[in-house]
C-alpha cells in the first residue's frame, strides 16, 4: 500500500487528500502556517474548505521531513510562484524512490519554465519520477464527492500507475497518459483563458461570447503546446477540453470569479482585496504570454489578459482590441 505526503494546505491540496485517504492511501500534510496544520489535524480545513471533514487516515505536520518520511507518492499543491523558494528549503526531504506529483497550473514568472521543469532542477528529481496531474478538478464538487476524472501523465508509465492507484477512489477515476509538456500547459493557459470569459460575463455578453472565446483560447492553447512538443490529443482530452470549460464555466472557478469582477469594473487591485486571494491565472498570465513570444506563437487572447493585468487596460477595450482584429481561416 502507497503512503503520501501532500505538501500545501489550500482548497484543492486539501480535497486531493481527501481523495487519497478514500481510495485507501495514508496522508500526511505539510503546511507552513501551525494554525492551520492544528484544524487539520482536528479533522477540518477552516480557511479554505470549511464543508469538507477529512477522514482520520490525514494526519498534518509543519515539518517537511516528518511530512515526507516513507512516502512513496509525495504531492506538491503550492502556489506555482512559490514552488521553487519551497524546494529550495526542504525539496532534499523528498524521498529518492517517491513519484512526485504536481497538482500545480502554472508558469513561473521570469524563468517561463513548466512545474515539472522546477521540480527537476531544483528539487533534483529525475525526470521519469515526476507525475503531473490534471483535469476538470473544481476542489469544492471533488471534496463533496461528486464524480470526476483526471489525468496522471508521466514519462513513466510505472509511475503514472503507481499515482493512479494511490487516488483511484470511487468518485475519482484517473486516466494515465505520457504527454506531461501538454498536460501542464492545458492546466496553466486554461486559467488565463477562464479569466476572459469571466471578463466577458461580466461586461454582460452571453453564452455564444463566452463560447467562442473558450474555443479561441483551445486554439491558441493548442498552438502553444504544440510547439513546445505537447501532443494535439492531449487538448481534445480531460487535462485540455475538459478543465477548460470546468474552469471557464464554473462560478466555483476562482479564475472565472476573477474576470468577472474584472469585466464589471474593477481593478487587479480591488478584485484581490475583495476576495483576499489571487488567482493562478493572474499571476501566470505574463510568463505564458513571454513562453509564447519566445516560441514565435500568436496567442491574442493571452496578450489581451495579460494588457488588463499589467497596463490597466479595461473591459470594453480587450472587447475591442479582439474583434477588431484582422479576418484570418479558423485553422490559420
Amino acid at each position: 500500500m502507497s503512503r503520501a505526503a501532500v505538501f500545501g494546505t489550500g482548497s484543492w491540496g486539501t480535497a486531493f487528500a481527501a481523495v487519497l485517504t478514500d481510495a485507501g492511501t495514508p496522508v500526511t500534510m505539510w503546511g507552513r502556517r501551525a494554525e492551520v496544520v492544528a484544524q487539520l489535524n482536528a479533522g477540518v480545513n477552516e480557511e479554505y474548505l470549511p464543508e469538507l471533514r477529512l477522514p482520520g487516515a490525514v494526519r498534518a505536520t509543519t515539518d517537511p521531513a516528518e511530512a515526507a518520511a516513507g512516502a512513496d507518492v509525495v504531492v506538491l499543491a503550492l502556489p506555482a510562484q512559490t514552488l521553487r523558494t519551497n524546494l529550495e528549503a526542504w525539496g532534499h526531504v523528498i524521498p529518492a524512490e517517491a513519484a512526485v506529483v504536481s497538482l500545480m497550473k502554472g508558469v513561473e514568472l521570469g524563468t517561463t519554465q513548466r512545474m515539472s521543469q522546477i521540480i527537476t532542477e531544483v528539487g533534483g528529481v529525475e525526470a521519469e519520477r515526476v507525475v503531473v496531474l490534471s483535469g476538470p478538478n473544481l476542489a469544492r464538487e471533488i471534496a463533496a464527492k461528486q464524480p470526476a476524472a483526471s489525468v496522471v501523465a508521466s514519462r513513466s508509465a510505472t509511475m503514472a500507475e503507481r499515482v493512479a492507484a494511490a487516488c483511484a477512489a470511487p468518485y475519482f477515476r484517473p486516466y494515465t497518459g505520457t504527454d506531461v509538456v501538454g498536460t501542464e500547459i492545458a492546466g496553466a493557459v486554461k486559467n488565463v483563458i477562464a479569466l476572459a470569459v469571466g471578463v466577458a460575463e461580466g461586461l454582460g455578453m452571453g453564452d455564444n461570447s463566452k463560447a467562442s472565446i473558450i474555443t479561441r483560447g483551445l486554439a491558441e492553447t493548442m498552438r502553444l503546446g504544440s510547439a513546445l512538443g505537447g501532443e494535439e490529443v492531449t487538448f481534445a482530452g480531460l487535462a485540455g477540453v475538459g478543465d477548460l470549460i470546468a474552469t471557464c464555466m464554473s462560478p466555483l472557478s476562482r479564475n472565472h470569479s476573477f474576470g468577472v469582477r474584472l469585466g464589471q469594473g474593477m481593478s487587479v487591485e480591488q478584485v484581490v482585496a475583495h476576495t483576499r486571494q489571487t488567482a493562478e491565472g493572474v499571476k501566470s498570465s505574463t510568463a505564458i504570454l513571454d513562453l509564447a513570444r519566445h516560441h514565435g506563437v500568436d496567442v491574442p487572447i493571452i496578450e489581451q489578459v495579460d494588457a488588463m493585468i499589467r497596463h490597466d487596460r479595461t473591459a470594453a477595450q480587450v472587447a475591442a482590441a479582439l474583434l477588431s482584429r484582422p479576418r484570418k481561416a479558423e485553422t490559420g
